[in-house]
């Protein structure tokens, strides 16, 4: 290893294994951060600056005609999500699922994702691939990812998000999962949404949960098990610049995310050929825990008051969870979890 200027740049001599994934990291956060504004710029390319507009006229026709999919359970493709790339993507951390209770596959399954981190990287890995075996560990149970529509918006983009296996997260895509189509289904839902990458800070763990009820409400009204998930390490991935609410960072991140729908974290992590810059995650291990399912008995019409009892359930859930495994995945006996507004 050199050092030069304070930055640390990696050895020459480098095993084939650690390269390839690092390609397969690299790769990941590349196609996060700039594939669907990359799609978008080539279709306008194309269609007013090409001979063949109209192959991308009859593809947009095709995406509005397509619309709806991402709100009726996608169009995974379990190849795709077997594809070599995401074990050398689980390996380069690496990622580890860890089971605590069986789900059946005769029931359905809301699973709370926390924390959002800076890019939710381990719920692709674990949820909208097979790259730490979710199918082999969970058998008979489909996991669908939930992420904010506006990916399925971008050209090709929503076509390549959804052979994963990922789905929007609103309303109408989850009583379709939850009510048409059938059971084992596992909804993936990073509940702490778009401001909680702003909360995502090695040693603190602040969950944007106590307003957070909206998935609690569904799960009422469908009779659907809640299954709380800790994902220990995914805040270790980068470092963010410090933003304390009120800062003016924090009301500019504030409003941008109000309006763009996604928050704008400022953060970095090592680069390809450096441990020191860039926008690749760092190689710290993941461990992903599944928590015990909580059956909710099905009501038409949940009132306020059973709607905060269950929520409180779950937070409490949530907290045992933590508290039970976080001595074994590296964190400080003194951290305690933080439910905030």
């Amino acid at each position: 290893m050199v050092k030069i200027l304070g930055i640390e740049f990696a050895p020459l001599r480098v095993p084939f294994e650690r390269r390839l994934q690092t390609l397969a990291v690299t790769q990941y956060t590349l196609c996060f951060l700039f594939l669907g504004f990359s799609c978008l710029f080539l279709t306008i390319y194309i269609l007013f600056f090409t001979q063949y507009y109209y192959l991308m006229l009859l593809y947009l026709a095709w995406m509005y005609y397509d619309r709806d999919v991402p709100e009726r359970g996608g169009r995974r493709s379990d190849s795709v999500r077997r594809w070599r790339i995401w074990e050398y993507l689980k390996d380069y951390f690496p990622a580890k699922l860890i089971k605590t209770a069986e789900l059946s596959p005769q029931k359905n399954y809301i699973l709370g994702f926390h924390p959002h981190g800076i890019m939710s990287t381990s719920a692709f890995v674990h949820f909208a691939s097979e790259g730490s075996g979710w199918s082999r560990i969970f058998p008979g149970i489909t996991s669908y990812l939930l992420v904010l529509g506006g990916h399925f918006m971008f050209p090709v983009y929503r076509d390549y998000l959804m052979l994963s296996g990922t789905v929007a997260v609103t309303k109408s895509s989850m009583n379709f999962l939850l009510r048409e189509n059938g059971t084992g289904n596992a909804l993936v839902l990073v509940v702490g949404g778009a401001l909680e990458a702003l909360e995502a800070f090695p040693g603190r763990f602040n969950l944007k949960l106590n307003k957070r009820k909206g998935f609690i409400k569904m799960a009422l009204e469908t009779g659907t098990s809640l299954v709380p998930t800790f994902s220990f390490g995914e805040l270790n991935l980068y470092h963010q610049m410090e933003n304390p609410p009120g800062s003016f960072l924090r009301r500019l991140q504030n409003v941008m995310t109000r309006y763009l729908g996604f928050s704008p974290p400022v953060f970095h992590g090592r680069g390809v050929f450096n441990y020191t810059y860039g926008l690749v995650p760092y190689r710290q291990a993941i461990n992903t825990v599944i928590g015990a399912p909580i059956d909710v008995e099905k009501v038409d019409r949940p009132s306020q008051t059973q709607i905060d009892q269950l929520h409180a359930q779950y937070l409490a859930a949530l907290r045992d969870l933590f508290n039970t495994h976080k001595e074994n995945y590296g964190v400080d006996p003194s951290n305690e979890l933080h439910f905030i507004d």
